[in-house]
């Protein structure tokens, strides 16, 4: 597994980063643009069982040229890891045993708050658009905070 820490994870023109917030009912995805500045909400994955979610997550990398995996990471606002980064990094592991890409954890901590603040402070969106939006928007925050950092890493 790869932690920001050890180093970016770098991609060729035209390879593509797929983002995640991984929820317990749906999977979040965002697409970064070929040059790997911009992330833009994809889809929501209702979640199955894992084997029907990365049957349908494979389709995807295929289909969209994906290089790369970025992961949000439920880090607790104490820095510390609970059951549910447990969770993710159990999924992080079992999707690299059948899609062999990089696969960066992010530290998603406010991404889905910053999301919903933006929803309904900026946008005005009815609580029944908001809930679906909010998955693939928190992916998409999160895969643009990675492709931030990315730009100011030396390299």
């Amino acid at each position: 597994m790869f932690r920001p820490a050890e180093g970016p994870i770098r991609l060729d023109i035209g390879q593509r980063y797929l983002g995640f917030d991984l929820g317990t009912k749906t999977i979040g995805l965002a697409l970064s643009d070929a040059g790997h500045r911009i992330a833009s909400p994809y889809q929501t994955l209702p979640r199955k069982k894992f084997t029907q979610d990365a049957a349908e997550l494979q389709k995807i990398v295929a289909k969209e040229g994906v290089g790369a995996l970025v992961l949000g990471l439920p880090v607790n606002m104490d820095g510390t890891e609970g059951p549910r980064c447990q969770a993710t990094r159990a999924f992080a592991r079992n999707l690299s045993q059948l899609i062999p890409l990089p696969v960066a954890l992010w530290d998603e901590r406010l991404s889905t708050v910053a999301v919903q603040r933006m929803m309904t402070e900026e946008a005005d969106l009815s609580r029944a658009r908001r809930a679906e939006l909010v998955d693939k928007l928190a992916a998409g925050y999160i895969l643009q905070s990675y492709l931030d950092w990315l730009a100011q890493q030396p390299g």
